[in-house]
C-alpha cells in the first residue's frame, strides 16, 4: 500500500526492499555523508530530517541525522519526491538554480553524489518498487 514519501510506513517498506536487494547492487565510487532537511512535508511537524551515507560502500537512506555530515541539504517536500522516487534531475537542477534547494558544507560532495550513486539493474530495480510504495 502506497505511503507517503519519508513517512515512517514509507521508510518501513523501503528498508524491506533494500534488504530484498542487499548484496546485489555495485559498490558506491565515493564516501558521502548529507544530512536532509525536507520541509513542507505533509504529515508529522512539517519537517522532516533524513540521511544519505555511503561510507560503508552502500546506499544508507534513514530518517535522523548523521553528527559528521560532509554537507547538509535542505530542500521542500515536492522537490525532494521529485528527485529521489522519480529520479527527476532536471527538478533538482531547477530547484538548485531557482535557490529552492539551500546546501551547506562541501558542494563538491555534493556534485560527486550524483555520480557516486550506482546505476545497475539491480538498483533500478529498486528504484521502481520504491516509487510503487509513494503515494
Amino acid at each position: 500500500m502506497p505511503n507517503p514519501f519519508l513517512s515512517e510506513e514509507w521508510m518501513t517498506e523501503a528498508r524491506v526492499i533494500r534488504a530484498k536487494y542487499e548484496g546485489q547492487t555495485s559498490a558506491v565510487s565515493q564516501s558521502i555523508r548529507v544530512n536532509q532537511v525536507i520541509t513542507g512535508a505533509p504529515f508529522g511537524e512539517g519537517t522532516v530530517k533524513a540521511f544519505i551515507d555511503t561510507s560503508s560502500g552502500s546506499v544508507v537512506m534513514e530518517l535522523g541525522e548523521l553528527e559528521t555530515p560532509d554537507v547538509t541539504v535542505t530542500v521542500d517536500y515536492d522537490t525532494a519526491r521529485k528527485m529521489f522516487v522519480d529520479g527527476d534531475q532536471a527538478a533538482a537542477m531547477q530547484a538548485f538554480m531557482s535557490g529552492k534547494i539551500k546546501v551547506q558544507g562541501d558542494m563538491m560532495k555534493m556534485m560527486a553524489l550524483q555520480t557516486a550513486m550506482p546505476t545497475d539493474d539491480a538498483t533500478k530495480a529498486i528504484a521502481e518498487e520504491i516509487k510503487g510504495i509513494t503515494s
